[in-house]
Parts: structure tokens; C-alpha cells; sequence
């Protein structure tokens, strides 16, 4: 094999994280598209994005559905303080569908690649849903802090992929 043929060739972080953007646009979520796949090795075992169940009206044919809830979080101040979080009730997140429509047997061991940090709730999911490895592109900061203190206590290897450039046919601006 050349040299410059492996230049070339994307790297397997890339080429999965590629994957899981392309099933972002599946997405019709006016707020935010996420897609993501799972791997055992360098085998694709499954593939799922964010949306209204199935047969259901989604969120551009039906709008939003918003609810809002406060949290508690410690400022950098040391000091506790509310924080205000949105999210759209009508759409299962694309982590809750790869876990729907995959075996758990296929996620033992296996990494996850999702365009975006898992929230509370699919970090959750996750931790127990056999996987080893979760990597992403997009932070998710309402949630990031307690997440990433999860994946540790559960010894799943969490990671961000800073330097990752999204094929330009799956980009959109992320709204909160």
C-alpha cells in the first residue's frame, strides 16, 4: 500500500463520526440533528437518529413540544445557582433509538459514535446498555459535567473529537 494512499484514507474516528452525521439528516428536529452509530471493532452494527416516534407527527409538522425544568448546579463561584434547561418532549434522541433498534448482545464491548454529548438521560441509557466507549463531536454543556463524572464512575471511555470537521452536506447551526 502507498504512503500516499494511507494520506488519504480517513482515519476510523473520522470515518465512523462521518457515518453518524449523514444519519443526522435524517433528522427533522428543527432545533438540532444527531445521529448515531454503533461498532464492534470496525464492524457497523446500527445506525439511529432523533425524531417523533414512528407514524407520528414530528416536530416541523407539529412544532415543538417544550418543556422546561430548573436544575440545581454549583457555580464556578462555589455557590449554588438555578439553571434554566429546555428540551423538546416530541422526539426520542438518537442514543434512546440506537439502543431501541440494536441487540444488546451487539453492544457489549461496543463504542457508540453520536454527533452530539449525550444528555442526562441518554448518558443514563447508556451506562447501562453494555457499551465501552462513547465519542462525540458537539458538547452539550447543560449536561457535560455530571456525564462525564457518569462515564467515569462506569469506566466507559468518554471522548470528544475537537479536531473532527463534519462532511459539509450533514452541517446546521445548532440552536439551544
Amino acid at each position: 500500500m502507498s504512503e500516499a494512499h494511507d494520506a488519504s484514507r480517513k482515519d476510523w474516528d473520522t470515518y465512523f463520526m462521518d457515518i453518524a452525521y449523514m444519519v443526522s439528516t435524517r433528522s427533522r428536529c428543527p432545533r438540532r440533528h444527531v445521529g448515531s452509530v454503533l461498532v464492534q471493532g470496525k464492524k457497523l452494527l446500527g445506525t439511529a437518529y432523533n425524531g417523533a416516534p414512528m407514524g407520528v407527527q414530528d416536530c416541523s409538522e407539529a412544532g415543538c413540544m417544550i418543556a422546561e425544568e430548573w436544575e440545581t448546579k454549583l457555580g464556578d463561584d462555589g455557590k449554588e445557582q438555578m439553571v434554566k434547561k429546555q428540551r423538546c418532549i416530541r422526539t426520542i434522541h438518537a442514543e434512546q433509538n440506537l439502543l431501541l433498534f440494536t441487540d444488546r448482545a451487539d453492544r457489549e464491548g461496543s463504542t457508540v459514535y453520536v454527533t452530539d454529548q449525550p444528555c442526562w438521560t441518554c448518558a443514563n441509557m447508556l451506562a447501562n446498555s453494555g457499551v465501552k466507549e462513547i465519542v462525540f463531536h458537539r458538547g452539550y454543556p447543560k449536561d457535560s459535567d455530571k456525564v462525564s463524572l457518569l462515564m467515569s464512575q462506569k469506566g466507559i471511555v468518554f471522548r470528544s473529537l475537537t479536531d473532527y470537521e463534519p462532511p459539509p452536506q450533514a452541517s446546521m447551526k445548532v440552536t439551544s
